[in-house]
């Protein structure tokens, strides 16, 4: 069965999430804001799931109609035959969202939607009570410029949770903005690369993941998998491909950070995620971080002075960091930040920046580039 795939990511990484959608072999995508839409089966679901590493979730599209009215919405939703797609013991979790629509109240419409299904699916049922005591299908009901999108949420979880951060540190840089951050510095294992701001770990391990080729989402559970009428082989056998992917790459990668207590944080992570033993953590301030290895690249998120440092002491840091960063003559370096004046403190304009978001908070994403390795 062919299914309208809509994948979820940052403002931002469009762009980074349909490369990574097209390697995955779908074509004829549709690259919108925060999203990308193809035509895919229940296999692309699955493989989606298992593999984006900038994806933030997962949703199959229902359907798609214009709601001035509550009454438009009432039955461009009670009109699907949600019998058929839903089992009559589904939990039924409606979430919403409104943009520059006359349906302005997510809640109402919410309500709505949830009623206009239950009455849909007392059609197919002949039931008039619905115990809802099975598995969570997640609805959302998303309107913008007056257009309704009904869709299933196939992820459950957002995909950034991997499974191996329960723990963070005080300002968490999510697992898909870090994967976007290293396929945007186009990194590769046979260079060094470092984190000297790494705090839990986040960008480090996410690159270790990269570079052994291990699908993001091996060691988590996904809520269509738990649905009726799954098709539980499937995902066992795609897990299986996933497992029989992995290289047998040796690399070492470098995270470094002033806190040890979130240094221990990064190492417990780094051995849940599986990948203890292709990064090494060191307490190190900054302006310690010295390398006689050539080529190598640093990816970072430092302070910005919003809440974990004041904005003078940020600034300072950053030109210090300047300092540091020009006696690596060969390095080159991706920085983050949402701090408007950072090229002037580094002392240095990059070659490139980009802006992206972290959380809701715009940031860019600064990029010095060094020279490459000579070809082997």
């Amino acid at each position: 069965m062919k299914y309208n795939i809509i994948v979820t990511c940052a403002f931002g990484i469009e762009g980074i999430l349909a490369d990574e959608i097209r390697k995955l072999g779908y074509e004829d995508l549709r690259v919108e804001n925060g999203k990308v839409e193809f035509e895919g089966d229940e296999r692309a679901v699955v493989r989606c799931n298992l593999w984006l590493r900038c994806a933030d979730r997962v949703l199959i599209k229902i359907k798609e109609f214009e709601a001035l009215t509550f009454e438009d919405l009432f039955q461009g939703t009670k009109s699907i035959r949600w019998g058929d797609i839903l089992p009559k013991d589904a939990f039924i979790h409606v979430v919403g969202k409104s943009v520059k629509s006359q349906l302005f109240s997510v809640s109402d419409c919410q309500a709505i939607v949830k009623k206009a299904i239950i009455e849909s699916m007392k059609n197919k049922y002949k039931i008039e009570w619905f115990e809802e005591n099975g598995p969570t299908y997640k609805i959302e009901i998303s309107l913008l410029k007056d257009i309704a999108t009904l869709t299933l949420d196939t992820s459950g979880l957002g995909l950034h949770k991997r499974g191996y951060r329960e723990l963070a540190g005080e300002a968490p840089l999510k697992e898909t903005l870090a994967s976007a951050l290293i396929y945007i510095s186009r990194w590769t294992p046979d260079r060094i690369l470092a984190d000297p701001f790494c705090g839990s770990g986040t960008i480090i391990i996410e690159a270790a993941l990269m570079g052994k080729n291990i699908a993001p989402g091996l060691n988590r559970e996904f809520a269509a998998e738990k649905w009726s009428g799954s098709n539980a082989d499937l995902w066992r056998r795609e897990r299986e491909i996933a497992k029989e992917s992995i290289n047998d790459k040796e690399f070492l990668l470098l995270g470094s950070d002033i806190d040890g207590k979130v240094l221990k944080v990064a190492r417990e992570n780094a051995k849940k995620a599986g990948v203890e033993n292709l990064v090494a953590f060191q307490k190190l301030s900054m302006d310690e971080f010295r390398s006689k290895k050539k080529y190598g690249v640093i990816i970072t998120n430092p302070p910005y002075g919003e809440r974990l440092m004041e904005k003078r002491e940020v600034e300072k840091l950053y030109k210090k960091m300047g300092e540091v960063f020009s006696e690596l003559e060969t390095w080159s370096f991706f920085i983050l930040t949402a701090h408007p004046e950072f090229q002037r403190h580094f002392g240095k304009r990059a070659d490139r920046n980009r802006k992206l978001y972290n959380g809701k908070l715009l940031c860019y994403y600064y990029q010095y580039f060094g020279p490459l390795p000579p070809k082997r």
